[in-house]
């Protein structure tokens, strides 16, 4: 589990393609606290470390499967890709943003983006099956990042960044025709399949 709030944004190093794909990622995370198995959240995606190295930048790979690269941006990852990553909650952690699985749900688009004094306003449009998840004032992941739900108009949402996240997340580079990795919040879910066997 997660809980949204990035700590560190990572760098794709390396890419080898094999039965699945392995990316080598570079991150200020001190990788000697990291165990081999422990979970990361890479721009939202739950991924398991394979390997690492310490130093200055520490290093990990994750092994990534056909199944995730069809469902998710990691398809579209290539050597020098900045990336959100957070590690895995742990008991006692603050939940500084909402509980975030690491399952990704699909691809939102981004549809437009506006500056608005200092803070950066994005549309996103969401597939249509997972619009009725997403609500004003509701909470959604994008790329890993816990966002509040500014307006909602039929398929398509905004958020709003401020500088912070600007500066300490990848969204802030953000351009029309992006895709990010969407997932919804889970109690959204859990209601909506509630109603459905009411």
């Amino acid at each position: 589990m997660f809980t949204g709030i990035v700590t560190d944004i990572g760098r794709v190093v390396a890419i080898e393609r094999q039965a699945d794909t392995l990316y080598t990622v570079a991150t200020h995370f001190d990788m000697e606290t990291v165990a081999l198995g422990a979970s990361i959240a890479c721009s939202g995606v739950c991924l398991t470390v394979i390997e690492r190295t310490g130093g200055p930048e520490g290093r990990f790979v994750v092994s990534v499967s056909a199944e995730t690269l069809s469902k998710t941006t990691l398809g579209t990852w290539r050597e020098g890709t900045r990336i959100n990553l957070e590690r895995a909650l742990r008991l006692g952690d603050e939940l500084g943003g909402h509980l975030v699985s690491g399952h990704v749900d699909g691809i939102a688009e981004v549809v437009s983006r506006r500056v608005e004094g200092g803070s950066l306003r994005l549309g996103f449009r969401v597939p249509t099956p997972l619009a009725r998840f997403v609500a004003p004032k509701g909470s959604v992941a994008l790329d890993g990042v816990s966002l509040t739900v500014n307006e909602v108009a039929g398929a398509t949402f905004g958020i709003n960044l401020i500088p912070h996240t600007q500066d300490a997340t990848t969204l802030g580079s953000l351009q029309p025709g992006d895709g990010v990795n969407l997932e919804v919040d889970m109690l959204a879910r859990y209601v909506a399949r509630l109603a459905e066997t009411a």
